[in-house]
């Protein structure tokens, strides 16, 4: 991802946001962040940037179709406060560090422009990375945090993420009401990488859960039990979580709700994405001297699952449950 960045003099740059990665998580949550903002202030100027310029374009359309007198530009650091949702470590560093970054982009403005700008990375990505991309930017003069979220697409979309804070205390409340826009819970978690050393935290307990799920979903069908009866009694028993509760993979397994499963598995968290996680978990928790063996193995099979099933790479992560119920002969829906 190489971004352009300019200054643009038509918007005030103390009231201007920017959004920078459009996918499905950062599309959802930037429309609700400007929708609020421009609710909140209507003086408010929005900017918007994506690898894929057709989607900062399109976003720019779709937003202004709603929302037709917000002033929105395609570019980025006409903003004194800048959220970004990207894949992973390398575009974080390619968005904030590089010659043409962020970070370099602040050090070339005036004194006090940098200390009016705030950082905010919702990246789920290294945790070290974003300690030393952190470092820079305080470095700059900015305020910066790590606020990686919870809650899914599902989640971004109805406004209702969790986002788990890494930061000072001054740069957490001064980002509170901007990521409220966006959620429901935002949690500071500690210093610059606690946010995210939440999240991978969380995210390895789901990915595992996740697997098990499927497994016991099968296993419950081999045996001659109703999906959605099984599902009532995990739900409602001690293996309740929300990899069943919310992300059953099972279809008809959850009759009042629509997760993934019943799409196709489309529109949920990437199985690439979970593998993502996983590794980020595992690697870290090797330099940290801390045992992994479930994650290990989860980790494994994530992996199994986009060797042998590439085309479940984009799909919800919950379809590991249709290449275990492939690996096993199961022909059942």
């Amino acid at each position: 991802m190489k971004p352009t960045f300019r200054v643009l003099r038509a918007l005030e740059r103390t009231r201007t946001t920017a959004f920078i990665g459009l996918g499905r998580m950062g599309s959802e949550m930037a429309r609700n962040l400007f929708l609020n903002k421009f609710s909140e202030s209507p003086d408010s100027g929005f900017v918007v940037c994506d690898a894929i310029p057709d989607s900062a374009a399109s976003f720019r359309r779709s937003f202004l179709s709603r929302c037709p007198e917000v002033h929105i530009e395609v570019a980025v650091l006409a903003a004194g406060t800048i959220v970004t949702m990207l894949p992973s470590s390398p575009e974080v560093n390619t968005v904030y560090t590089e010659s043409n970054g962020i970070i370099p982009a602040l050090r070339s403005l005036s004194a006090n422009k940098p200390q009016q700008t705030l950082l905010i990375d919702s990246t789920t990505l290294d945790v070290d990375v974003a300690r030393r991309v952190a470092s820079d930017a305080e470095e700059s003069k900015a305020l910066m945090i790590d606020a990686p979220v919870s809650g899914g697409v599902a989640g971004a979309k109805a406004g209702t993420l969790s986002f788990l804070v890494g930061g000072t205390e001054t740069a957490f409340r001064k980002a509170e009401p901007i990521l409220a826009h966006m959620g429901k819970r935002i949690i500071h978690c500690g210093s610059s990488g606690a946010g995210l050393s939440a999240k991978i935290c969380n995210n390895l307990v789901l990915g595992v859960q996740q697997i098990v799920v499927a497994e016991a979903m099968l296993l419950g069908q081999a045996l001659g039990l109703d999906p959605a009866v099984l599902a009532g009694v995990i739900n409602s028993s001690t293996g309740a979580c929300w990899a069943s509760s919310v992300n059953n993979p099972v279809p008809s397994s959850l009759p009042d709700k629509s997760p993934p499963c019943e799409r196709d598995y489309e529109g949920g968290f990437a199985t690439a994405l979970m593998l993502k996680d996983m590794l980020l978990a595992t690697d870290i928790a090797s330099t940290r001297s801390s045992p992994l063996p479930l994650g290990q193995a989860a980790r494994d099979l994530y992996a199994d699952v986009l060797k042998m099933s590439p085309e479940l790479a984009k799909k919800d992560f919950s379809s590991v449950y249709r290449y275990l119920k492939d690996l096993g002969g199961d022909g059942r829906d």
